[in-house]
């Protein structure tokens, strides 16, 4: 395999992987003429939004997860907010090892954010700390509402959330941002909890340009959202409740549609890349990747690995070594939701319950990935990755003289 070839890392003066740059992430998207076709469609009928592009797509989609209802969204962040809106004034259970918008919905939606550690193998929100938060908080049965990350597409612990769910009497909604591609005991993720918010944005495997998708079988649930899209209006200028604009265009659910048709491809393509990485550097002290359970599927959204002292050199050294070589990486979640500004007043003081987070923070880079991403190109960030252990003293003493 090429990454156990020798190289002189660049930030030692050898010459850089990718001169012009390796890409981090690439859309996949469909050809042109697929989509182009039926927008041109769209744009000589006028019927620009709430069409029938976007029945088709809710149609597929609903079929694709097994749910009765899928609603496309004008994003994640928007469909979090109108699901959580049905808990206001109630308690949200969340990580902090996540993309701010977890909890800048479960804010806006007026929940008292209750920040819990991630397992440490699995790096999802970790079923222990709810439960232990629960007690600790004496959160009120009906008064609240768990919500796990399916983080870079590992799909969450469903059941165990299931269960403390229905014992606690809380409802489980999954930020499933990261879950097109992903697979649950051989099936879709979707069907799990009261609802799944999926993102479309053109980071994820199923792109609509920006957007997202809420999933439910809960027919109350998909109401408030179809309402809440809507500003709360039924259609007769007196909204029963204060909505917002979340509609999804016909363009993002033409492209949607026509991408439902690649989903499986791409997540399969991620799976067999994610492979290669996962072979190569397991060779490597230091290097440790996310646990994904038997009989799941990770959408590899991101492949990320955490980098620990027996590499040699720090993430963040690495990270300056990888960038000199021409290879972006990306840092999630650093800082973690409660240390943003906008959560400060509440996160500090759930900051000594939350050691995992503190470290992942620390330790963690996704490396890039995407379909079109070739074996080769992983071959060489492997062998990057490689030849800054092997020089790790060279390569620390060339980032302190900087």
């Amino acid at each position: 395999m090429g990454c156990v070839t020798h190289m002189i890392p660049a930030i030692l003066g050898g010459s850089a992987a990718y001169p012009d740059g390796l890409r981090q992430l690439r859309p996949t998207l469909p050809p042109y003429d697929v989509v182009g076709s039926r927008w041109a469609e769209c744009f000589a009928s006028g019927s620009l939004t709430k069409g029938p592009a976007l029945v088709e797509y809710e149609r597929r989609l609903a079929e694709h997860l097994g749910v009765r209802h899928a609603l496309g969204v004008s994003s994640c962040t928007a469909g979090l907010m109108l699901v959580l809106d049905r808990f206001r004034g109630g308690t949200a259970l969340l990580p902090s090892f996540t993309f701010m918008a977890t909890a800048m919905a479960a804010a806006w939606a007026g929940l008292n954010l209750v920040f819990c550690d991630v397992h440490p193998e699995t790096w999802s929100l970790d079923p222990a700390a709810v439960s232990d938060a629960i007690e600790r908080e004496d959160v009120t049965p009906g008064q609240g509402v768990v919500i796990p990350v399916h983080v870079f597409g590992t799909p969450a612990d469903t059941a165990a959330f299931d269960e403390i769910g229905e014992r606690h009497g809380l409802a489980v909604v999954y930020d499933a941002a990261h879950g097109f591609g992903a697979l649950h005991a051989g099936a879709p993720v979707g069907r799990q909890g009261l609802a799944q918010v999926f993102s479309t944005s053109p980071t994820k495997l199923l792109i609509t340009g920006e957007g997202g998708v809420v999933a439910t079988d809960d027919d109350a649930t998909a109401e408030h959202v179809t309402l809440g899209r809507e500003y709360g209006n039924p259609g007769s200028y007196d909204a029963l409740f204060a909505g917002i604009n979340a509609r999804l265009p016909e363009s993002g659910a033409l492209l949607g549609t026509a991408g439902l048709d690649l989903l499986e491809r791409e997540a399969e393509r991620r799976n067999e890349l994610a492979l290669i990485y996962r072979c190569a550097l397991a060779q490597l002290p230091g290097i440790d990747f996310q646990r994904v359970a038997d009989g799941d599927r990770c959408s590899y959204k991101d492949f990320s690995i955490t980098v620990g002292g027996d590499l040699g050199v720090s993430r963040d050294q690495l990270v300056t070594a990888l960038a000199a070589e021409g290879i972006p990486t990306r840092v999630y979640y650093d800082p973690p939701a409660h240390r943003l500004t906008a959560f400060a007043s509440v996160g500090r003081r759930f900051e000594e319950s939350l050691p995992v987070t503190a470290r992942l923070t620390r330790q963690i880079v996704s490396l890039p990935l995407y379909g079109n991403l070739t074996d080769a190109d992983v071959e060489t960030v492997c062998a990057a990755i490689t030849a800054v252990h092997r020089r790790a003293a060279d390569v620390r003493a060339a980032l302190t003289a900087t």
